[in-house]
Formats: C-alpha cells, structure tokens, sequence
C-alpha cells in the first residue's frame, strides 16, 4: 500500500470510529495556560483569531465542513504554541477538530487537566476520553484528515503573526547562545557526546527541546549528519542544533576549530557563503520553493565546488513549527510567503552554513543570532565565522 493509499485508509477508519462512538466521556473548557509555558510564549488571543481565519479559508476552498489536526505541526501551530507532546518521540496527546462552529480540542482523561491548566488557549471546549479509546473515536462524521489539506494548510502556517516572530527571535537566539557558552568552554579532548550532552542541557534548561544536536569532530568531518559518538573533537568540529519551544523550531550550524584555518579553508567558507547568498537571493515571494532550487543551487558550480553537489544533501527550506515546512526539494509547490521563516543549510565536503531567517517585507532577518560570535559582512547582514580556540 502506498503511503497516500494508507493516509486515505486511517482517515477512513477515523471516521467510521467516530460514526460508531459513543458520547464523549467528559467535556469541559480549558483554563488560561498557567506557568508550565516559558515567559513569553503563552497563546495569543489575536493571533489565534487569525490562524482559526485561515483554517476556515482552507476549508472553504476544499468545499469541506471540518478538518481534524493531529500532527505535532498542526496542533501546536492552531493552538500558538502548545506542547502536544509527552515523549519527544512520541505521537501528539491532543487533536483539534475545527469546522465552521468553533474548535473541539480531544486528548485523554488523563492528560486533560495538566493540557488545561498550562497549555491551551483559555475557554476551548475539551472532549477526554479513557486513556485506551483512540482519539479518533471523538471525531465526529465527515471531518476531513489534515493529510487531505496538507498543502494549503502548510500555506496558512506559512507566514508568522507577530506573536509568533517575537517567540521565534527569542528562541532563535537563545540557541545561538547556547552554542556560544559551550564552544567557548569545549577542548579538543572532548568527545563529541560530552560535547552533544552539554549542548541539550543548555538548551533544556532554557526551556527548548533538544529534538536534533549532531556534533562532528576532525575524524568524522566526511558525514553531514553526524549523530555524535565517542570520538574525540579533534582539531575542528560541527555541531548542529534543532531546537524547539512552543511549537517553534530554530535551526543552526556552527563550527569551533583550535588552530587557524589555513587560506585554503577561509576560501572554501567564502565559497559556502557564497552559495547561501544565492539562496537568499533567490527567496522571493510569489515564488515556489523548486524555484529557488533550482536557480541556487546552479550557485554551486559557479562557486566552484561540483555543479550536482546540491544532489548529495538537502538544502533545507522553509521553518517554523517543523524542522523543514516543508523541505526545498524539485517538483514542490509550496510558495514562497512575506513573514516566513526560512533555514537554507548550503554544505559541501567539510563545510556548511546555516541559521534561522524571518524574510519580512524590509529585508531577511536572523534569528539565530548572538552578537559574541565572530562573523563575516556579507551582502545582506554579518554571517557567522568559524571560532578559533586557543
């Protein structure tokens, strides 16, 4: 069975759930989200408004009378930001089903009150039911799986409210300063897990959730994503970070040598850049994502690294409430919108550059920005250099 074939198949079986249920074992409204959420990141009253807007423009254009979230993208970004979350690997605890009356947030007894107390938006109406019941058994006839909208709700998330890109700033830079107070203090004895553990714990402690932290030293330079082990840092090293808080996801690479880089390396960093320049450039809105693909990655060749090394790593793409919303890849159709966040991550053998960036209507903007690290000018705003220990 395809996956498509099996998307239709679980939708299918929800609503033939949900047709055969019962009545919904407790019902009741959630409180105001209580201290649980980090300062700053509590829902938006204003901006939850204007996400319902789009939801029911999707809606009107599928000629659908409700939809039904159960993504940890979906769910968090409706609700501004809770956490859908119990085990960071696990599916999401809460659905939302929107449809032209209001919203019907499911989840299960036992995870009811501690949703309410600090996680949803005030006055939302909750169906629990027993922890062993699906929760698409509260699902009510007819509402269309988010898989079915999948595209345009993309596009309704596309463009961030003002709430939302201020928790974006401040999460974007609360990264980019934890990699700045562990690769200051690393060494070249380091191993990367050592080095990997200090990083999450930093970030944990700032109230975001370590969902990626790759760390490469010298000996394993050759693999883009390198899971961290018990090697050594060595002379140079990567370390990468995906850090999420209320629902938000920041993207950022940076590396940490012990001796200064040769004229050789500083050419091939300039070339990199010079890569993500063109991707930059290239994000317009109005655009689709296999656009600016195609037309910045030809920057490769031009840069003087292989013309197809665009083919042997992702070049990232659109952020937000996923690690990529969606990634850049040929064919895709999603369009480029004002107010998006974007995390293009140009690499090439031993190298690669990446932060997170809002594309306002002025001019990009970083988000991953801590002002201690040292940076190059470039054509648009500074960009981060290598940091050279003693």
């Amino acid at each position: 069975m395809s996956a498509d074939a099996a998307t239709a198949a679980d939708a299918a079986r929800a609503a033939d759930a949900a047709r055969a249920a019962g009545p919904v074992r407790v019902v009741g409204a959630a409180r105001a989200a209580g201290p649980a959420r980090a300062a700053g990141s509590g829902p938006s009253a204003v901006d939850r408004a204007t996400k319902r807007t789009r939801v029911l423009a999707v809606l009107d254009a599928a000629q659908a009378e409700a939809v039904v979230l159960r993504s940890h993208t979906a769910v968090s970004w409706y609700l501004d930001g809770a956490r859908t979350h119990v085990g960071l690997a696990g599916d999401p605890v809460v659905w939302v089903v929107v449809d032209r009356t209001g919203d019907l947030v499911v989840t299960t007894a036992n995870e009811r009150d501690r949703l309410a107390a600090e996680e949803l938006p005030p006055e939302l109406p909750v169906a629990a039911l027993p922890w062993h019941e699906p929760l698409a058994t509260a699902v009510p006839p007819g509402a269309v799986d988010e898989s079915m909208l999948a595209g345009p709700l993309r596009q309704a998330r596309a463009s961030l409210l003002p709430a939302e890109a201020a928790r974006f700033a401040g999460l974007g830079r609360d990264c980019a300063e934890v990699l700045t107070d562990t690769l200051t203090t690393t060494r070249p004895d380091e191993t990367e897990r050592a080095l990997a553990a200090r990083v999450a714990a930093a970030l944990a402690a700032r109230g975001t959730d370590p969902l990626t932290v790759l760390v490469g030293g010298a000996s394993r330079a050759a693999h883009r994503h390198p899971l961290p082990t018990d090697a050594p840092l060595g002379g140079r090293a990567m370390v990468v970070v995906c850090g999420r808080r209320a629902g938000l996801i920041a993207n950022l690479t940076r590396w940490v040598r012990f001796t200064p880089p040769t004229a050789a390396e500083r050419a091939t960093a300039a070339r990199i850049r010079a890569v993500e320049e063109a991707f930059f450039q290239a994000t317009t809105p109005g655009r689709t994502l296999a656009d600016v693909l195609t037309e910045a990655s030809a920057a490769y060749g031009a840069a003087g690294f292989e013309p197809d090394e665009w083919r042997r790593h992702h070049q990232g793409g659109a952020a937000g409430y996923h690690g990529r919303d969606p990634r850049a890849a040929p064919g895709g159709t999603d369009v480029v919108a004002v107010d998006q966040a974007f995390a293009w991550n140009p690499t090439a053998p031993g190298n690669k550059i990446e932060d997170t960036v809002l594309l306002t209507a002025e001019q990009p903007a970083v988000l991953t920005v801590d002002p201690r690290w040292p940076v190059t000018d470039g054509p648009r705003f500074p960009r981060p250099d290598e940091l050279v220990r003693p």
